[in-house]
């Protein structure tokens, strides 16, 4: 059975995908949801605590809301700042995210390490996206906010591109579509092309867990069973959901 965390208002709450950044209720409601889907993955044994920055994030959503080129984007500003904390949280040495359009995805994520939102060292931080002037687009949009080079953007597919990453995986995040036949269900090919890289205790955070879980069947079934994955959180604030899943 799953382990979920729903928020009060999930039916209610609404973004404006082609205006990410207008706020849709306020900072303190916003960061008290967030906090309690924070505390579940602290229960459930996935994060060590909850402690973060939270003007550090806000200083990264400034940032990307100044320098980033966003046609649309389905990233709420619950969803950034819960990506944000995660990763905020466990400081990755190498997180990896596959399928990331414009990079706001992939920066939710590694704002953490990068950028006015970093708050700790890591080695790399790469965007993936199989679509070349996205990523190109993409990794000039990291550029303005990140001149280390820590966090980079390559064109590549997913699944050839992880299989071959030589170091450990500590967050993999997952926001690819494949083919057709596939959609938001090549999750399940990409998690298994890492499958070796990933550590005991390193997460993998899955988004549309909710409104594309018809898609994500086998994927959701696989990071469900506990002969699999330690722990799997459904964190639904927003519609679009992330599994949240602990090897």
């Amino acid at each position: 059975m799953a382990v979920e965390y729903q928020s009060f208002d999930v039916a209610d709450y609404r973004m404006d995908y082609q205006n990410p950044h207008v706020s849709v209720e306020s900072i303190e409601q916003e960061t008290a949801i967030v906090d309690e889907a924070l505390r579940l993955l602290e229960q459930q044994g996935i994060l060590p605590h909850i402690q973060y920055d939270h003007d550090k994030l806000l200083a990264h959503r400034k940032a990307v809301e100044e320098h980033f080129e966003i046609p649309w984007t389905a990233i709420s500003h619950r969803m950034q700042r819960l990506l944000y904390a995660i990763n905020a949280i466990i400081q990755p040495a190498n997180m990896i995210a596959a399928g990331i359009f414009c990079g706001n995805t992939f920066i939710s994520n590694a704002g953490a390490g990068v950028g006015p939102g970093a708050c700790y060292t890591a080695m790399n931080l790469v965007g993936l996206e199989i679509k070349p002037e996205e990523a190109e687009r993409a990794e000039r949009n990291v550029r303005r906010i990140d001149p280390t080079g820590v966090a980079r953007v390559i064109a590549a597919d997913a699944v050839d591109w992880v299989a071959a990453f030589p170091h450990e995986i500590q967050v993999l995040y997952l926001d690819a579509d494949g083919d057709a036949a596939r959609g938001k269900g090549i999750y399940y090919d990409i998690l298994q092309a890492a499958w070796d890289r990933l550590p005991e205790g390193a997460l993998v955070l899955a988004h549309n867990s909710v409104n594309c879980a018809e898609r994500l069947t086998n994927y959701l079934a696989f990071v469900r069973d506990e002969a699999n994955m330690r722990a799997s959180v459904n964190v639904n604030f927003d519609g679009e959901g992330l599994e949240v899943s602990m090897r």
